[in-house]
């Protein structure tokens, strides 16, 4: 049987996120803080029908498809604007793997990226990630955003080919949308200074794993189909947070 995930409470967040480097809210803590009806989130769901390959899997494998989105967000004055189209970079250092490359993906569905629900789902986590980090809460918040589907086209599916990782932000948040027909995907989270760390799987639809991205490294354990002879899917928001600008070759 999975391992369930450790519930925080709302009003916990923040302490969790300090202590410990890492919180889970189940799916109405995240919509109370986002100030977003349940229904409001749940309407994006089938945009993850929508997503097209990932071209750049360096293993050669089929099962990951994604989108990307940049926006700045203003959290203390609830604005969000979205920047120009533009490549998704990590320096190798973080993603050995995948690294040092401009890696173009296909912009957000509009649906999603210009839906009043959005703009609050990102200022509110902007918000987060201004309080974890000491930040000013008036100084913009660079925000990145990648819808995920990891199939099993290939029989077996990554979510996190690069293996246990950092992304070099300030907070990291992964939003797990569904699961179908699938096994495996456990969540992996490790001190970044030692050994100590813990495992669950998050099973219930748009509950969130948030990460001080300085403090802990993550990965997802990979997916195989229940049935064999049948398909399944693991759908994720990933949105990260990070004072100062976007990453770049620059």
């Amino acid at each position: 049987m999975p391992l369930p995930p450790p519930l925080t409470a709302l009003d916990q967040l923040d302490a969790q996120l300090a202590g410990s480097g890492y919180a889970v809210l189940d799916a109405p803590s995240l919509a109370r803080l986002a100030s977003v009806q349940a229904d409001a989130l749940a309407a994006w769901a089938p945009l993850w029908d929508d997503l097209p390959p990932d071209g750049f899997l360096k293993d050669g494998g089929r099962y990951r498809r994604r989108r990307h989105g940049c926006f700045v967000v203003q959290p203390q004055a609830g604005h969000i604007t979205p920047m120009p189209h533009r490549a998704h970079w990590q320096p190798v250092e973080y993603n050995a793997l995948h690294g040092g490359i401009e890696r173009w993906f296909e912009p957000l569905h509009p649906a999603m990226a210009e839906a009043p629900a959005w703009a609050r789902l990102l200022c509110h986590l902007a918000a987060v990630s201004a309080r974890l980090h000491g930040g000013d809460a008036q100084a913009p918040c660079y925000v990145e955003a990648h819808p995920f589907r990891i199939d099993t086209t290939d029989g077996i599916g990554r979510p996190t080919p690069e293996g246990a990782h950092r992304d070099g932000v300030d907070l990291v948040v992964v939003i797990l949308v569904a699961r179908l027909g699938i096994k495996g995907g456990e969540t992996r989270v490790f001190d970044a200074r030692g050994s100590q760390g813990l495992r669950f799987t998050l099973t219930e639809p748009w509950s969130a794993l948030l990460l001080d991205d300085a403090r802990v490294i993550h990965e997802s354990t990979p997916i195989q189909p229940i049935d064999p002879a049948g398909a399944g899917h693991r759908d994720t928001l990933v949105l990260t947070f990070r004072r100062g600008g976007f990453q770049g070759p620059g």
